[in-house]
């Protein structure tokens, strides 16, 4: 099981009521991915456990390709002109992060990211490169594009919440949006995503985009077909297509997440007991944790 981390604790800390600990500092986030690591665990059982990081959530190539690309989650920070760009989170949220990779390493649970990489290249390295079958917990569909049926990947999408989860497979993919999982990052590469700041091609929404890829393969192949004048393509995608070619010809490598990121050595068994049970505790009675903390250990001793 591999865990989206930040999606997950994003909508803890939006979805949990705010907790605070002994000396004022939020808890509620912290709270809250303990639980859902306890819910998972409980119903899924995996063996092995990875809570996937974004060691820069932001990376600087993917700027370059796209300018665009998350700029709307932005602020500038001009104390620090080496990386003068971070990402706005709320500051109840921001001091719970460190908490966050306390607990985590305190339970001696597999926290994995890549400098340079965003966690969901983490996630898609690790979806390609295990030699098990792998769920993908995530709110991000797209991330749909490393299901892969044959080799045992899936996604547990939790937009509509950890506990009303959906379970994704090749053939959820292909009923939701007409494309297999293996064309679903040039379909979203034509639909565009506003919160990722992916404008998209203007004029093509899903079900056109995923009739061109039906038609034409992948974003290749109909961008092959806009460019030919003696192919089949109907003037109104044909226009649209060629207007939007400098988009299309970079914005794939920022859609499509890394597969074959070198990930080094890591240790993602998932502990059935504490890895250090008396930093565990303090910490727990330190911020407020007891609760959640104390499920989790009874889920990973069960």
């Amino acid at each position: 099981m591999v865990l989206d981390t930040a999606s997950l604790y994003f909508r803890a800390f939006f979805g949990v009521p705010e907790i605070s600990a002994a000396d004022g500092t939020p808890v509620n986030a912290v709270r809250g991915l303990l639980d859902f690591i306890s819910r998972l665990v409980g119903q899924y059982r995996p063996t092995h456990l990875v809570c996937a990081w974004d060691n820069d959530w932001r990376p600087q190539w993917r700027v370059d390709l796209v300018p665009s690309y998350k700029g709307h989650r932005v602020e500038y920070v001009v104390k620090d002109e080496a990386h003068p760009y971070v990402e706005e989170v709320p500051d109840p949220l921001e001091v719970q992060v460190p908490i966050i990779e306390g607990v985590l390493a305190a339970f001696g649970i597999c926290k994995l990211g890549k400098d340079g990489y965003e966690a969901d290249d983490v996630i898609g390295s690790l979806a390609a490169q295990a030699d098990m079958p792998v769920d993908v917990v995530t709110g991000d569909r797209d991330l749909f594009q490393v299901v892969d049926d044959k080799r045992g990947v899936r996604v547990l999408y939790v937009a509509r919440g950890v506990g009303n989860h959906e379970r994704v497979t090749d053939h959820v993919v292909v009923e939701k949006y007409a494309v297999l999982p293996s064309q679903y990052a040039d379909f979203a590469t034509m639909r565009g995503d506003a919160s990722d700041g992916l404008p998209g091609v203007p004029g093509v929404g899903e079900k056109t985009a995923s009739a061109l890829l039906l038609k034409y393969g992948d974003l290749r192949g109909i961008i092959a077909a806009a460019e030919d004048p003696d192919s089949d393509m109907a003037p109104s995608p044909r226009k649209k297509i060629v207007a939007a070619e400098d988009y299309l010809k970079v914005a794939p490598q920022v859609v499509e997440v890394a597969t074959d990121i070198k990930l080094g050595r890591y240790d993602a068994v998932l502990p059935s007991a504490p890895a250090h049970p008396q930093v565990l505790a303090q910490l727990a009675e330190r911020l407020n944790l007891e609760g959640p903390v104390n499920r989790l250990v009874g889920v990973l001793a069960g």
